[in-house]
């Protein structure tokens, strides 16, 4: 395993989502490549702009750079941030496709019965669009 993608959200079992990377690319030697999605909404209104306010890329933008501080604090050497916008299944295992990853790890849906109902999971559309090994923290 040289390459590991690490797909971030500042929610849920993120903490863990980073202790797992780093476990994994200090044990195997891996890169990290780490990301945040900034998700575009397929239809939006006029003047509104294709990023939905209360979710900019600027919080996406951070998100991924205390998240490869927080990885280098654990001894990973070898991480990169990526800033991604899109819809974030598709971008996660488009960026595991172009950077040849072995893993992409992400955290669990946190949400209850009725949020899975509403929400879509992302987690679940990543294991099934992906090509490559994924690993759910819970």
């Amino acid at each position: 395993m040289r390459h590991i993608c690490v797909a971030y959200e500042e929610k849920g079992p993120y903490e863990r989502v980073l202790e797992r990377a780093a476990e994994l690319s200090r044990a195997l030697g891996a890169h990290v490549t780490v990301t945040s999605v900034a998700p575009v909404p397929v239809r939006f209104g006029r003047g509104i702009g294709p990023f939905d306010p209360a979710d900019p890329p600027a919080r996406h933008e951070a998100e991924v750079g205390r998240a490869v501080a927080r990885l280098e604090a654990l001894g990973v050497h070898d991480v990169t941030g990526v800033l991604l916008s899109g819809e974030p299944a598709d971008e996660i295992v488009a960026l595991a496709r172009s950077r040849h990853a072995d893993l992409i790890i992400l955290g669990a849906h946190e949400g209850g019965f009725w949020s899975r109902l509403v929400e879509r999971s992302i987690d679940d559309a990543v294991a099934h669009k992906s090509n490559v090994d994924v690993l759910i923290v819970h």
